[in-house]
């Protein structure tokens, strides 16, 4: 299961040695204010400083350090000048993201400045040095210039952190494939490309390792998970025999992932006709898994599940849906699937049905379908298009999800969108940036989060 975490930052705090005999006080001055701020991002991010570097020698030490511990990424402070050149060799050589955090002890210069503050708050010179050797290295870091207390800066350095925590751990992530629908165009690509650019190993499953695990599952834990479903759901007019069915699928699919160390995967409905060994198709499993930190997505889409497996470790309950509908009246479009939904973004105030729901594909047994609408506010929806080769984009729109009612007629989860331009521009946008038909949906403004994991990655981040 993929589920978010605090990341783990290296300080790299600059400044020149020539202060150590002169005036002492100084570098133990900036070691405070660097202890300071890290006390001030303590609950957001954990950080490892390893003390100040005043020479060539200690900057190379201390990033060698930084990569070889394995640490999300580094995050750069000039607290005084520090030559340029000296951070040269030692970024030659590393692999992890940067930030450069420009700030100063103090947030104003006063009436009261004297030579001591203006030493001990001259960071904006060095950081300027620093930043144009790593720009002729060919690194384009995050930037933030603000008031090391002010929540700007906060903010800006949890989505950056997140951002390198995501991109660190999904290179170690594994997603299970079963099957991709035919001739759906824009959820192929270049698997080769995707796992240079990404770190994800997508593997090709057969449905007969379900119906293996199956096989595996005991009454107890099939009682346990129905238990656990009637804690979570309004249970409205579903057969027994319906829910433990289902309930005995979701536990293979996460017997499967358990045993291959799997964190996600995505299948093709045909599979389950073509196959004829299951009875129903995973609707209920796939909304229970999601909600429980697995990665999904429908029909073989690798790109949205590589993004809901990032959307789990940088936000966190990301749910796997698709615009089925506009509505002009409205300004907006609604969303909804077949029936799959991560049911934790559901709104708070109205309970989440799980109902029996007749479904026309793959010929099967009535699939235990959970439906509710998003809480409403504001939410971000976004999906990962791959363009060419190892060229992809996140296309991306902020709006409000509406306070809009269950419409009867519609058996599966289901919302309503109103971007923040407009149906109207953002769908000319989405369109004319290739945004896929299947989308990931979060409650809150996440843009800048995930722009910044678009830097990390090296691809292109889109707002429309």
């Amino acid at each position: 299961m993929l589920k978010k975490c605090k990341p783990q930052i290296g300080i790299l705090a600059l400044m020149h040695s020539l202060y150590d005999e002169s005036q002492p006080e100084i570098p133990a001055y900036e070691e405070n204010f660097v202890n300071d701020v890290m006390k001030q991002l303590s609950d957001v991010v954990d950080f490892d400083f390893p003390g100040l570097s005043k020479e060539r020698s200690d900057t190379e030490r201390i990033v060698r350090y930084f990569n070889n511990e394995g640490l999300d990424g580094i995050m750069i402070i000039n607290v005084l000048y520090s030559p340029g050149l000296r951070i040269v060799q030692a970024f030659k050589d590393n692999n992890l993201p940067v930030l450069l955090a420009n700030i100063q002890p103090l947030p104003d210069v006063t009436d009261n400045w004297n030579w001591s503050l203006l030493t001990t708050n001259q960071g904006i010179h060095g950081i300027q040095d620093t930043a144009n050797m790593l720009m002729r290295l060919g690194y384009e870091p995050a930037i933030i210039t603000e008031d090391w207390k002010s929540e700007r800066f906060k903010s800006f350095v949890e989505d950056w952190a997140l951002a390198a925590n995501t991109a660190h751990r999904l290179r170690s992530c594994r997603l299970a494939l079963i099957q991709k629908m035919q001739n759906m165009g824009d959820i192929l690509g270049d698997e080769v490309a995707y796992f240079q650019k990404f770190g994800i190993e997508l593997l090709h499953e057969g449905i007969g390792q379900v119906v293996a695990c199956m096989a595996e599952v005991t009454e107890a834990e099939i009682d346990a998970q129905i238990a656990e479903d009637q804690k979570n759901f309004e249970i409205r007019n579903l057969p027994e025999e319906n829910h433990r069915y289902a309930a005995k699928l979701q536990l293979a699919y996460e017997k499967l992932m358990t045993k291959k160390n799997y964190q996600g995967f995505s299948a093709n409905f045909v599979v389950y006709e073509e196959d004829g060994r299951l009875d129903q198709l995973p609707i209920l499993g796939a909304s229970n898994m999601m909600a429980k930190g697995y990665a999904y997505s429908a029909e073989g889409d690798v790109h949205i599940l590589a993004l809901m497996a990032a959307g789990h470790l940088l936000i966190g309950d990301p749910h796997f849906t698709e615009m089925y509908s506009l509505d002009f009246g409205r300004d907006a479009c609604m969303f909804a699937h077949m029936g799959e939904g991560n049911w934790k973004v559901a709104r708070k105030d109205r309970p989440v049905l799980l109902i029996d729901r007749p479904l026309d594909i793959g010929n099967k047994d009535n699939p235990p379908t959970v439906v509710f609408s998003a809480e409403p506010g504001t939410a971000t929806a976004a999906t990962l298009v791959a363009v060419s080769g190892d060229k992809y984009r996140i296309v991306a729109m902020k709006g409000d999800v509406l306070d809009t009612e269950i419409i009867p007629g519609v058996e599966t989860s289901h919302s309503f969108f109103k971007p923040d331009n407009g149906i109207r521009a953002a769908m000319d946008g989405w369109l004319k940036y290739g945004g896929t038909h299947h989308q990931v949906l979060w409650i809150g403004d996440h843009m800048n989060r995930l722009e910044q994991l678009c830097k990390i990655w090296n691809i292109e981040f889109v707002s429309v």
